[in-house]
């Protein structure tokens, strides 16, 4: 069994249609329940002994609901929770069985339809308790809170260790004075508050589908594929085109940086050596994969091949610092499936990784700093400011010893106060790190650019360097990931643009990045060959034009436009065709201007000028075009 948790101070669900053709047909009304514990559950496929899960499950919950000093409880059935679910009949079983122990122990319980689609809308409480999730496991018999592995996972050591680990947490601010972050003022800081009390309560799972995941889908860029793993997703040409021009932008990124682009394997050797110190010094779980009789790993990041490639090359002292490039397509974690929404958090994602060797430390703190400031620009080009999001410094008690005045530059870089986790003692290969967190919607956080430290792979993969005294070092190295995934930046432009939109504004995309740059939408059949002909002249000059040729009247192809978030439709009149001018919608400011098409030209070239581009990914003719999501 999984289960999650939720204090509310309401619920409120309505059963839309049948999900499973077997269940019993009910009366579809809205329901609202307030002040109580919600518990979303799914039963497993190892939920065998159905008694068991049953009891060892209402212990859990009875743990929680005391805690939060709760007597209400409404059970809720959430197959989305694990990617192994039990049989239906066997799922409601066990939900009946929980939902009557429940109430032979006085709760009072209600009980969302099984077997339905529903739509729903809750409201958390905002305490460390209000959010909770287990796993109950028949393995050992033991539970773990936040979802436990289960026995064919491999659990790294740097994950155990990082459960024992004591961190303390503080705040530093600009001008270098230092807060315990329970006595931070966060009045003018409240980004900052959500992502210091998520960090703390370690609660990674959703309750609701996040706005992103939504828009993903409506407009056609991204979607959840049922034939695999979840966590692996699908790509429309829409979204394939974003990705793939992200993808060439953080490239290129590295490169202008001065790291070397290489390619290495997806899989590796469970045994061998170096590999298998690593793995348990990475805080993350692996996908293995048995073949030929042996047992191989896919990467999680390209650090393997990258350090396997660097332990045979002769490297000198003259060379370094030195930087390497790998985008990884595709990197595998094996997320907890209750973890697993929208472009947030995944199992199989796209990840730009660079690691640097430097002669020492002072150089590494040197190379930090400079991978800090690259890491700020490179989210600005996605239009991902600082005030979007925050900033985390995490180390062991000995740096912050030896380094305060490295770590508070790292703040007065910032302009802002900046969150400190303090470890007592190092439980991975890194010490520090930084990562700068986009805060979405619905407060979660999720970490982006990252640089880290690296002070033993060097000597575990024999990566050494001439020195001018013709002796043999290790080098101090770095990890880089100066956008962090690139579905995660697809998913924080996404998590803004609705954010935006709440506020009243239009919701965008940058404009190098929008699939279409500007449609035209004739007015009538008449002028579709005159769009033909002006749209030829925008594509000759790199930008991205389709036109609505649809038996549809303009009022209906302005709203398309819209609701795809194109940033320039141009209705095209006979009087148009007549001036020679455009009549331009601009998206963005909601503003209509009569212009000269190379005015046009220059304002999107202006605006896209050092981004890469690439042609339009759907015919040009909306008439042309098929619906990926019906």
């Amino acid at each position: 069994m999984r289960i999650i948790t939720l204090h509310v101070d309401f619920i409120e669900f309505e059963p839309k249609m049948k999900a499973l053709k077997s269940v019993e047909n009910i009366e579809m009304k809205k329901q609202k329940i307030e002040e109580c514990l919600v518990v979303l559950a799914a039963a497993e496929e190892s939920d065998k002994n159905i008694i068991g899960a049953s009891e060892k499950t209402v212990k859990e919950i009875e743990d929680v609901a005391n805690q939060v000093k709760c007597k209400r409880i409404v059970l809720y059935p959430y197959v989305h929770l694990t990617s192994q679910p039990a049989q239906p009949s066997a799922a409601k079983e066990i939900l009946a069985n929980i939902e009557k122990i429940l109430r032979g122990k006085e709760y009072d319980v209600s009980a969302a339809p099984f077997g339905y689609y529903k739509a729903f809308t809750v409201s958390v409480k905002g305490h460390p308790l209000a959010e909770l999730s287990r796993e109950i496991r028949e393995i050992d018999g033991g539970t773990v809170g936040g979802g436990a592995p289960r026995q064919e996972d491999i659990i790294s050591g740097a994950l155990k260790q990082e459960e024992q680990v004591k961190s303390e947490w503080l705040i530093l601010s600009p001008d270098g004075t230092i807060t315990p972050a329970d006595k931070f003022d966060f009045k003018n800081h409240k980004n900052l508050e959500k992502f210091y009390k998520y960090e703390v309560a370690k609660v990674r799972g959703v309750a609701s589908e996040p706005p992103h995941a939504k828009l993903m889908r409506s407009l056609e860029l991204v979607d959840y594929e049922e034939g695999s793993d979840p966590g692996n997703l699908k790509y429309y040409p829409k979204g394939r085109l974003i990705k793939s021009l992200l993808e060439q932008w953080v490239t290129n990124k590295a490169i202008d940086y001065g790291a070397m682009e290489v390619e290495t394997p997806i899989m590796y050797d469970f045994e061998h050596p170096a590999l298998k110190s690593y793995l348990n010094r990475f805080p993350a779980r692996q996908y293995v994969v048995d073949s030929a009789k042996k047992k191989f790993f896919l990467r999680f990041s390209a650090c393997f091949g990258q350090f396997l490639m660097k332990s045979k090359m002769t490297i000198s002292y003259k060379d370094l610092p030195l930087k390497m490039y790998e985008l990884t397509r595709y990197s595998f974690r094996l997320e907890k499936a209750g973890e697993l929404v929208g472009l947030r958090r995944l199992r199989a994602f796209t990840m730009p990784d660079m690691h640097t060797l430097c002669k020492d430390m002072n150089s590494a703190k040197n190379e930090f700093r400079k991978q800090f400031e690259l890491s700020i620009q490179t989210l600005k080009d996605i239009q991902i400011e600082k005030e979007d999001f925050e900033t985390a410094i995490r180390f062991t008690n000995e740096f912050w010893e030896k380094n305060k005045d490295f770590v508070a530059s790292l703040a007065k870089l910032m302009g802002k106060p900046v969150l400190i986790e303090r470890w007592n003692f190092r439980f991975a290969y890194f010490d520090p790190k930084f990562e700068f967190n986009f805060v979405d919607s619905m407060d979660k956080c999720s970490a982006l650019s990252t640089v880290q430290i690296d002070h033993e792979n060097a000597e575990r993969y024999g990566v050494q360097y001439t020195d001018e005294d013709n002796a043999k070092k290790y080098p101090v190295i770095l990890h880089c990931s100066p956008s962090g995934a690139i579905e995660r930046c697809i998913y924080a432009m996404l998590e803004k643009a609705h954010m935006e939109s709440e506020k009243g504004k239009n919701p965008v995309l940058p404009l190098w990045l929008s699939p279409t740059q500007a449609r035209l939408c004739p007015m009538n059949d008449s002028l579709v060959a005159y769009c033909e002909k002006l749209a030829d002249e925008l594509a000759n000059q790199n930008i991205r034009v389709d036109i609505d040729d649809r038996v549809e009247s303009v009022q209906k192809k302005i709203r398309s436009a819209e609701m795809e978030w194109v940033p320039y439709i141009i209705v095209i009149g006979e009087k148009e065709k007549e001036s020679g001018r455009l009549a331009v919608r601009f998206r963005e400011t909601g503003k209509l201007e009569s212009l000269k098409p190379e005015k046009l030209v220059k304002i999107i070239r202006e605006k896209t000028e050092g981004f890469p581009f690439k042609q339009l990914p759907l015919p040009r003719l909306l008439s042309k075009r098929p619906v990926f999501v019906g």
